[in-house]
């Protein structure tokens, strides 16, 4: 029989049946090849770095030309400082001009290394990188919220092969996170997530990484197969004012997840998505990342009602990644 799990971060309700996971080829590995623009040279490896894309942040490892960088993106979303006027154009035609910044998150010189190969040094770089570029945004005129993504494959959105992520600075707080914030505000008393710490280490089974600064765990109400959430334990809004041992132990958690991840499926693409307060919000919130493996594809149930149907039981997920960190 099927479950309603309820996700308490957006109110959404979750569907997990685990029958339908039974189904032949239930799970996609990488099929579709990331190949960027043709008779060009990788943009991010080491040496080829963009001249005509100055980088905004080099961040080093001793011994290492760079390690971490951050430069603009070629093609961006949200570009300029035009202030956000909404314009109405009709009675359903609203606009706005796209002003902001979009950056590129590279997260190493060597081409194929993925977060998962990272060493902790390496990967609280990167975190440190994300905050500071967060923190730098911040303090834009006109800018509201900061999101900071990491896509891996073709499946997952990335068109360079290069592990990198993006870093978007937008004039709007977007519903994903207003929704979250909603959940926040709903979770009477404690914060939502410093329970949810509490809960899953009692009950113990969906922990895939635990610890003193981290938790990853399949949440609950997990809506996707092998989906996970990583949550500092030191209670803060904004990713960008955590301390130095709360990115470390970030960068940690998310390298050792997905290196479990990658044992357990092999190659898959996913998402990595991190979610922070947005800059001058009022009310409780608790900065953390969502791990979205790529494995199944959103049918028309799925967008048509936006309920998720999850085939694996994040019970099951958890226990088959904690297997693999044994065996690797």
């Amino acid at each position: 029989m099927s479950d309603l799990r309820l996700d308490p971060l957006t109110g959404r309700w979750i569907v997990v049946s685990q029958e339908r996971g039974e189904r032949p080829f239930a799970f996609q590995p990488r099929s579709l090849p990331v190949e960027g623009e043709p008779g060009r040279p990788c943009p991010f490896c080491a040496g080829a770095v963009d001249a005509d894309l100055p980088p905004t942040l080099t961040l080093s490892i001793p011994g290492s030309d760079w390690s971490v960088r951050v430069v603009p993106n070629r093609y961006p979303a949200f570009q300029g400082t035009t202030a956000m006027a909404v314009t109405n154009l009709g009675p359903v035609f609203t606009q706005a001009p796209g002003s902001g910044i979009h950056e590129v998150l590279i997260i190493g010189p060597e081409h194929r290394a993925q977060w998962a190969d990272l060493a902790d040094e390496h990967s609280g770089l990167v975190m440190a990188g994300i905050a500071r570029r967060m923190e730098d945004h911040a303090g834009t005129p006109g800018l509201r919220y900061s999101q900071a993504i990491v896509n891996a494959g073709r499946e997952a959105g990335a068109s360079l092969e290069h592990p990198h992520g993006q870093l978007l600075g937008m004039p709007f707080v977007p519903r994903e996170i207003t929704d979250e914030q909603a959940g926040f505000a709903r979770f009477a008393g404690n914060c939502l997530l410093c329970t949810t710490l509490d809960a899953e280490e009692a009950a113990g089974h969906r922990v895939v990484y635990a610890d003193d600064d981290v938790m990853v765990v399949c949440p609950y109400w997990s809506g996707t197969p092998f989906e996970m959430l990583a949550i500092p334990r030191n209670h803060c809004p904004h990713l960008y004012e955590a301390g130095v041992p709360d990115l470390l132990a970030m960068g940690r958690g998310l390298q050792r997840g997905l290196a479990s991840l990658r044992t357990r499926l092999g190659d898959v693409a996913y998402n990595v998505v991190f979610h922070s307060a947005p800059y001058k919000a009022a009310g409780d919130f608790h900065w953390h990342a969502h791990v979205l493996p790529k494995v199944t594809t959103r049918a028309g149930f799925e967008l048509g009602t936006g309920v998720f149907i999850n085939v694996v039981a994040p019970e099951d997920a958890a226990a088959a990644l904690r297997a693999s960190a044994k065996a690797a």
